[in-house]
């Protein structure tokens, strides 16, 4: 089986994926405010955090910064399943010496998957064999 090739070799840090997953799941051209009410509801966050995160993200051209006014839109250039895609590569690449077998394994012996999530899982391989 053909490993699929990383498409984006850019890396978010853990506080940029949570900003990135805001600004994905709001979709269009959000501002700052809007990507703290949705990813930092209890504002634990200061804008000024999220602001330079976001501008970060326009320098590594993950965003694309859009000023209308005094507010700033913020648009992604570059697809969530692209970001994952390459975070999951490198991860597997890292910790499981390149074996996506060794990191399903590690999933399904670590206790933490639920019996619908285990019998979920079941049905999307046999679906992947044809069965």
């Amino acid at each position: 089986m053909v490993r699929p090739k990383i498409k984006s070799k850019k890396y978010l840090t853990p506080l940029e994926w949570e900003i990135m997953n805001a600004v994905w799941k709001l979709g269009g051209k959000p501002s700052v405010r809007e990507v703290i009410e949705l990813a930092y509801p209890k504002r634990e966050k200061a804008y000024t955090t999220v602001q330079t995160v976001m501008n970060n993200l326009v320098k590594k051209s993950i965003l694309k910064k859009k000023k209308i006014g005094l507010v700033n839109f913020y648009e992604p250039l570059v697809q969530r399943s692209d970001m994952l895609l390459g975070a999951v590569n490198s991860h597997v690449k890292s910790v499981h010496s390149g074996s996506f077998y060794s990191l399903a394994l590690y999933i399904i012996n670590s206790d933490t998957l639920t019996q619908m999530e285990l019998k979920n899982l079941k049905q999307a391989i046999q679906k992947k064999e044809g069965k």
